[in-house]
């Protein structure tokens, strides 16, 4: 029986885990987090997936519990294949790997379809991904599903079916090097919380410990100044182990490593991302709203194409204004459609009956300038274009810099209310080239180094300076049940 060992317990490393206890591989993970913190990254998502679907008897066999009137309430349309590939291309600007793109697309519904038959169960996304038009939500932007109890409900269920499976999982466990020997991978060096080390042999090893978002020299070094100070949404423990130990032992790093996704996050969240909260420091509905920075002015067009295509570079643009923040602001004719991260109780919110009141109230701008920016924008408007907030309507401005494309509403009717957020970083680009079809990690000249394999936020060439919402779960479980399958065949042959 081979042994193969996963570095990183959350959603890529336990679907990897899953994958080659499949194949009948004894399975170790290792997580550097207490049990108390589990899950990496997933456990501060929303649990949403982006698969591909020609209507809904794909949907219905990812979502079988739905009752008969949940579907005739929910008009799902369809997101298929050449969908997903428009908007790989169009958010990275054609800069992502086709042939990794090409595994991401096909593998996305038959994926989730494994993972319902680990007991992971899918429900549709009513509350941030559809609106409610005529009695039946309608659904938008290729962003469908989610897993029940978010990101920590789908931690939670992996867990339990690993462990089921026969998958020993070590806490408090880390992963500092790869071990060699004659060329082929036998180990992994562990240090453990006491500062102790051993090494664990493996006839394979399967890295899934995230990208370097955690990492304040790295964030720095690669991505450029500033990016010291931004908020990190997830967890802590992210610091590029995985990535510096394949770096190591020769492996080719590849893809944009001076990109990340990175999101508007509240002005006074954590440094670090809070389980109790998990993605609700995020504030996402400003493509029915405008944001102003110090100077009191807008500095991006905040409807220029759906949220989940948006959201992952804002937050870049929201770092480079000055003192790192900005205010999002709407009135009363779009406060029910703002999402549900904005009734949290951990919120840095003003609201006013005036607009000149609210001028006061926004910390840290310039009260005139902004008066002026919601007056000039209140006069391009396109009013006579109708507002629809489930289609890109065309509901733009004209004549001021930058325009807004969709979506666009007087902000004139009170009670006004304005969100304060700064940047927050999700995860890296930049990371390890793989075999787009065994997810084996290859090395400098471009062969496979022997017995290692990746998935999730370090592999490299999959996403550039944007990434569609959904992607970076479902290419984490796609990725990951590939690396699991493949280390366990390569373990067996060993």
């Amino acid at each position: 029986m081979p042994t193969v060992v996963v570095i990183g317990a959350g959603n890529a490393g336990l679907c990897a885990a899953l994958a080659a206890a499949e194949q009948g591989a004894r399975v170790i993970v290792l997580e550097r987090a207490p049990l108390e913190e589990r899950g990496g990254n997933s456990a501060f998502t929303a649990g949403a997936l982006r698969v591909t679907y020609d209507g809904a008897a794909d949907l219905r066999r990812v979502m079988p519990d739905l009752t008969e009137a949940e579907w005739a309430t929910s008009d799902f349309g369809s997101y298929p294949a050449e969908a997903f590939y428009d908007d790989m291309a169009r958010v990275t600007e054609s800069r992502c790997d086709p042939d990794l793109t090409e595994t991401l697309v096909s593998g996305s519904l038959r994926t989730a379809e494994w993972m319902r038959s680990k007991g992971v169960r899918f429900v549709p996304m009513y509350h941030s991904q559809a609106f409610k038009v005529d009695g039946r939500f309608r659904f938008w932007g290729g962003l469908t599903i989610e897993a029940v109890g978010g990101g920590l409900g789908l931690v939670d269920t992996l867990s339990a079916s690993a462990e089921r499976a026969g998958v020993t999982v070590v806490y408090q466990a880390r992963a500092v090097a790869l071990t060699q020997r004659a060329g082929l991978l036998t180990g992994v060096e562990v240090r453990a919380r006491d500062g102790s080390t051993e090494v664990i042999p493996a006839d394979a090893v399967v890295l899934a410990c995230g990208g370097f978002q955690a990492n304040a020299e790295w964030r720095t070094r690669y991505l450029g100044p500033g990016w010291d100070l931004a908020k990190v949404r997830g967890t802590r423990f992210n610091t590029g182990d995985g990535i510096r130990m394949a770096l190591d032992i020769g492996a080719r790093a590849t893809g944009n490593w001076s990109g990340c996704h990175a999101v508007g996050w509240d002005r006074n969240a954590p440094d670090f991302g809070d389980r109790r909260v998990g993605d609700g420091f995020q504030k996402h509905s400003y493509p029915f709203g405008i944001m102003v920075n110090a100077h009191g002015q807008r500095f991006v067009d905040e409807g220029a194409d759906f949220r989940n295509l948006t959201y992952a570079r804002y937050g870049r643009e929201v770092l480079a204004q000055p003192r790192q923040f900005a205010w999002q602001i709407f009135d009363a004719n779009v406060a029910g459609l703002l999402r549900d991260e904005y009734r949290i109780k951990q919120i840095t919110r003003v609201t006013a009956d005036s607009i000149e009141e609210l001028a006061r109230k926004l910390d840290g701008v310039d009260p005139d300038a902004f008066l002026d920016t919601v007056k000039r924008y209140n006069e391009a408007v396109r009013v006579s274009i109708p507002f629809d907030p489930n289609v890109k309507d065309g509901r733009g401005t004209e004549g001021i810099v930058p325009a807004k494309s969709n979506w666009a509403n007087r902000i004139d009717t009170p009670p006004f209310q304005a969100y304060m957020i700064t940047c927050g970083i999700t995860f890296t680009f930049g990371g390890l080239a793989i075999n787009p079809r065994t997810g084996g990690v290859l090395a400098e000249e471009g062969h496979p180094v022997p017995g290692l394999f990746a998935c999730g936020e370090l592999v490299g060439g999959l996403f550039y300076f944007n990434y569609p919402g959904g992607a970076g779960l479902t290419s984490g479980a796609v990725f990951g049940r590939q690396a699991g399958t493949e280390a366990a065949r390569y373990g067996a042959t060993r």
